[in-house]
């Protein structure tokens, strides 16, 4: 890698391979909208088409311009910049360029969300609510990655888990101040606010302060909580509010807090980083291939199946707090919200992280009736 960055393209080679990276990424996001309007619950299978292929397909973006020091050759158009603030330009312009193929990308798919979620949300709000995140998500990674840069990736493993250990614990606990950054925000005040501590209350939820996010124009009736043990920060979308009464909002964030109770997503997020530091040992030849290979995946399918325990557990304390039937309820008028098709599985996909919501509603509905 040290070596493919100390020689960097020539800046016409770098534009062109950003503009073919870029043109595949929107291929890409317009065969994938087409494909999946026509499919059965469209809208479950964006957010797949999102989690599954437009993300990977960035994140290899970034890769190969990383690995080649497009970010440098982009620069060579600039004055030249002393170090080592050359270095950190170079990283931000790779972040910012793979953040570009990534929208690109996201473009096609606009539209059809749109019409199958029947929303009002034009598409330049949505292109100008991303580019902010985007540009948002580029500094910050650009600050946190770049210190990690004087270690060489084939001189040992340190680098790369010093890298995930360092977004892992960011993910973990500098959200509560990350995602006002990287989205619009607003403190609750009023009867908003009494109510949310009425919610929270009844939901057996503990968290220090809750910021609502503008969601208003994507109805995305969401909530998530953030932080450190002594310092979580709930966030609750405006249609959430909007759109959900005080029983189903409250067997939601009752969710919510079976799964901090659950540690889902530190679950989740180390399984992702013992199984991420186990490839990388592998690929880059830091002890036996084919056993570190095995352990990645089987770290993989341990934590998984896990995670899914974990949610399961997390409906059953929702279910203590405000009732099975309830809780049920809430799941199909949360997938009612968002025009997903509660979906169920035979058997479980081993390398699914969540459980499905149609198995979910049907486990709580089937232990009301005994």
């Amino acid at each position: 890698m040290a070596a493919l960055q100390a020689t960097p393209p020539s800046i016409s080679a770098a534009i062109a391979a950003f503009v073919g990276l870029t043109l595949i990424g929107g291929l890409i996001g317009l065969v994938g909208t087409v494909v999946v309007r026509r499919l059965r619950n469209p809208v479950g299978k964006y957010r797949l088409l999102y989690g599954a292929v437009l993300f990977p397909y960035a994140l290899l973006s970034y890769g190969l311009l990383a690995l080649t020091g497009s970010g440098a050759a982009f620069l060579t158009a600039l004055p030249a910049s002393p170090e080592p603030l050359g270095g950190v330009l170079s990283q931000f312009v790779t972040f910012l360029a793979a953040g570009c193929i990534w929208l690109v990308s996201y473009l096609p798919t606009v539209r059809g969300v749109r019409e199958v979620r029947d929303l009002e949300l034009s598409t330049s709000t949505a292109i100008s609510k991303m580019v902010r995140y985007i540009v948002g998500l580029s500094v910050l990674l650009t600050v946190i990655l770049t210190p990690l840069q004087v270690f060489s990736l084939e001189s040992s493993l340190l680098a790369p888990a010093l890298t995930l250990i360092v977004l892992i614990l960011g993910l973990l606990y500098a959200s509560p101040w990350v995602i006002p950054l990287l989205r619009s925000t607003t403190t609750p005040t009023g009867e908003c606010a009494d109510r949310l501590e009425q919610l929270r209350s009844r939901a057996g939820l503990s968290v220090r302060d809750a910021r609502i996010l503008d969601t208003e124009n994507e109805e995305t009736a969401s909530t998530i909580v953030r932080g450190p043990p002594n310092y979580r920060r709930l966030f609750v979308t405006s249609t959430f509010l909007d759109v959900f009464d005080d029983e189903t909002a409250t067997a939601l964030l009752a969710i919510e807090a079976g799964k901090l109770r659950t540690h889902v997503f530190e679950i989740r997020l180390g399984t992702v980083l013992v199984a991420s530091i186990a490839l990388i040992a592998s690929v880059i030849g830091i002890g036996p291939q084919w056993p570190l290979l095995g352990l990645s995946l089987g770290v993989v399918l341990i934590g998984f199946w896990l995670a899914r325990r974990r949610i399961r557990a997390a409906d059953e304390y929702a279910a203590e707090q405000a009732g099975r039937t309830i809780v049920a309820d809430a799941l199909i008028e949360y997938a009612d919200v968002h025009a997903l098709e509660p979906t169920r599985r035979r058997v479980p996909n081993p390398l699914s992280i969540k459980v499905a919501l149609g198995d979910r509603i049907d486990r709580l509905r089937t232990a009301s009736d005994r």
